[in-house]
């Protein structure tokens, strides 16, 4: 290592903002794996990597135990007490000597290692960078336009493709100086992705790739509901309203709870907006799912009755020796008339009541004709 690396971590420091320890912390890494791969007769030797601040004076340290004679399976991390006490008078058996090794040709490795860690540190900064210039990060929601549908190549583990199998798609959404991937299971169901098409998306991951960032968003994901409620409800924004939970058949339905923490805001009421503006903007973005507001209450029999909203509830009664047992289970009675309403297609208005409430609901008319999840 020489002079120039040293001004090179000092200019990475300053153009890059990567701190010079970083690097050379990575470098110390990378040597030791470097040095094991390339002299394979040391590979059960303790090594480490010693460098002064510049990266130079690079040291290959050996740590080897004192012993009276060799162990056959562990003879390279191990020195005789003979041989030990010419480097180190007071060796006794038990000590760990430190033994400085000059392996040849490891300067070459070492530069040629360096230099790898350099462009691969730099690759990882930009990447970085760009993600903080975007200031984006998960959780959050972002506008994007649709720029190209991938097929995906199913391969199942047998080998075996199915032969009514759907094709799988990714759906690639331009968010900027990066791309963003809707992978089939963010999808909403039924709803037609085209090129041009203007989408909110929900961010829900994002990776460090050797291609650079690869972001993963969702059109399918509850806290989109959420989210597009905090954008179009100022009043949640400012912690006036908030969301206590959601619960969401993507494509079909939402339901979600809100409370006020301000005795004069109708925390229901401020979430609709005048003439349903606010809620009819969520809905527009979501493609037409229908959203049902409701208010939440810490009694559950209230809360339970607001969640199979659109149907009214006559009664809501919870089985307390179930709830003493630490199960939530509880009987809503409904009109005859109802209990349709109620229930909802195939199930699911009862479905999302019980996720949004996180109680089990068993919905019954007046009839005691009993259905529930």
């Amino acid at each position: 290592m020489k002079n120039e690396f040293g001004e090179a971590l000092a200019s990475l420091e300053k153009d890059k903002g990567i701190k010079k320890d970083y690097i050379l912390d990575a470098l110390k890494t990378a040597l030791v794996h470097a040095y094991k791969k390339n002299y394979k007769e040391e590979k059960d030797t303790e090594i480490e990597i010693r460098m002064d601040d510049n990266g130079g004076n690079v040291k290959v340290i050996a740590k080897k135990k004192v012993v009276e004679e060799y162990n056959d399976e562990s003879e390279t991390s191990e020195i005789l007490l003979e041989d030990a006490k010419k480097i180190k008078a007071r060796a006794k058996v038990g000590d760990t000597l430190e033994i400085e090794i000059l392996p040849k040709n490891f300067g070459h490795i070492a530069a040629q290692t360096a230099k790898q860690i350099i462009l691969q540190k730099i690759r990882e900064a930009e990447r970085e960078q760009l993600i903080r210039d975007f200031n984006i990060s998960t959780g959050d929601i972002i506008n994007g336009v649709v720029d190209r549908i991938e097929r995906v190549e199913f391969r199942p583990k047998d080998g075996m493709v199915k032969a009514d199998a759907k094709p799988r798609y990714n759906v690639i959404v331009n968010i900027g100086k990066v791309e963003a991937h809707i992978p089939s299971k963010g999808q909403t169901p039924g709803e037609a992705y085209t090129h041009g098409q203007k989408l909110t998306v929900f961010v829900a991951d994002i990776n460090n790739t050797p291609r650079g960032p690869y972001v993963q968003v969702s059109r399918t994901a509850p806290e989109l509901v959420s989210k597009l409620f905090e954008r179009e409800v100022p009043e949640i924004e400012e912690g006036i309203v908030e969301i206590k939970s959601v619960s969401r058949e993507a494509g079909v339905r939402s339901k979600i709870a809100v409370l006020s923490n301000e005795a004069d805001v109708e925390p229901v009421g401020a979430c609709v907006g005048t003439h349903g503006n606010r809620v009819n903007l969520v809905v527009e973005e979501l493609g037409g799912e229908k959203v049902d507001i409701v208010k939440y209450s810490e009694n559950p029999e209230e809360f339970i009755a607001a969640a199979i909203s659109p149907a009214k509830a006559i009664s809501v009664t919870v089985d307390q020796a179930a709830f003493e047992e630490g199960r939530k289970e509880a009987e809503v009675i409904v009109d005859e008339s109802q209990l349709s309403l109620a229930i909802g297609k195939e199930g699911l208005n009862a479905k999302l009541a019980a996720r949004l409430t996180g109680w089990k609901i068993d919905i019954k008319s007046e009839k005691s004709e009993a259905y529930g999840e």
